[in-house]
């Protein structure tokens, strides 16, 4: 059931079936909107159906690269949330396409429709000049949109953690397996997670015209930790011992240019580049309160929510239980 009463506005959101997307989809929800996710596959995107009444969330059929799919389902909408993007290349998925050329194809098709607030998904690190194809490309796809949708509002989150994250789910399995864990460039590198609710809510206040349009946003959580500092973190969590190997630079673009070449890499040469940078707020996002407390969200932070989604990594899985001292 919804928290507020319906208000019969429709948000299009591009891209909501993934990790992010289930949480943009469910804060919409809880405002009373009506959502239509366009994904390239409707069939896959079943589990959003019990986040909303019957009939308040429709998936329909839509390709980023096919401009007229992404015209009719931008067709009456008030408002549009994109949310597509990659982590790595593979087959068709580029990043110069996927998060370069298409957010600025979609900003194009909201503008025409008459949408009345557009809300572009990137990432801290864009950077037109970064020697990552990652970082380019949405610093690409943030200039495209703001070009055809000035008023767009551009929300940048740091890693984001949850359930379904990439981040500490991938290295928690890891552990399963592995005595040791790979520190990148030592470790030092600084991150300020942010929690997948967080990020859903922000952006469902964007859709909403309570962010500042023509502005970007950078979302972090209230804590600030090098690598080495989240590993940790996390093995404490799961309760396993295991050796963290600090990975020199040079031998980590190593790593990443032979693994890169593998279906589902684990790990690729430029993903080991933007590692070289710091992932976090930047002071002038705070001082012009472009951030999750600039729009008066409380940021949750770790502590209460990794054991919730890793204790199944634990070696007797999440219903192991500490004997009493």
């Amino acid at each position: 059931m919804s928290a507020h009463l319906p208000t019969g506005k429709l948000v299009t959101v591009f891209g909501g079936s993934g990790f992010i997307g289930r949480y943009v989809v469910r804060a919409l929800v809880e405002r009373g909107h009506r959502v239509r996710v366009a994904v390239r596959r409707p069939d896959l995107a079943g589990h959003l159906q019990p986040l909303g009444s019957v009939g308040q969330i429709h998936a329909v059929q839509a390709n980023v690269r096919v401009p007229y799919s992404v015209d009719a389902v931008t067709h009456g909408s008030d408002a549009v949330i994109n949310l597509v993007g990659i982590l790595q290349e593979s087959g068709k998925q580029r990043f110069d396409v996927v998060q370069g050329k298409a957010p600025g194809l979609i900003a194009q098709a909201a503008k025409k429709a008459g949408v009345g607030h557009f809300v572009q998904m990137s990432a801290i690190g864009a950077d037109a000049e970064s020697e990552s194809e990652y970082a380019r490309s949405k610093a690409a796809g943030e200039a495209a949109v703001l070009e055809a949708f000035p008023k767009a509002t551009i929300l940048r989150p740091s890693i984001v953690f949850g359930p379904e994250d990439e981040f500490f789910n991938r290295f928690a399995k890891m552990a399963r397996y592995s005595p040791a864990l790979p520190l990148i460039g030592g470790g030092e590198t600084k991150f300020q997670p942010v929690y997948c609710q967080d990020v859903g809510r922000a952006a469902a206040m964007a859709a909403d015209g309570e962010a500042a349009g023509g502005k970007v946003y950078e979302l972090g959580g209230p804590e600030v930790a090098s690598f080495e500092e989240l590993m940790r973190r996390m093995l404490k969590v799961i309760e396993r011992d295991r050796f963290l190997v600090p990975v020199p630079w040079p031998v980590a673009h190593a790593m990443g240019a032979v693994l890169g070449v593998l279906p589902g890499a684990p790990l690729t040469s430029d993903q080991v580049t933007q590692l070289e940078h710091d992932n976090v707020v930047s002071g002038e996002a705070k001082r012009d309160k472009r951030t999750l407390a600039g729009l008066g969200i409380d940021a949750h932070g770790m502590a209460a929510i990794l054991p919730s989604y890793l204790r199944r990594f634990r070696r007797t899985g999440e219903y192991n239980v500490r004997p009493a001292n």
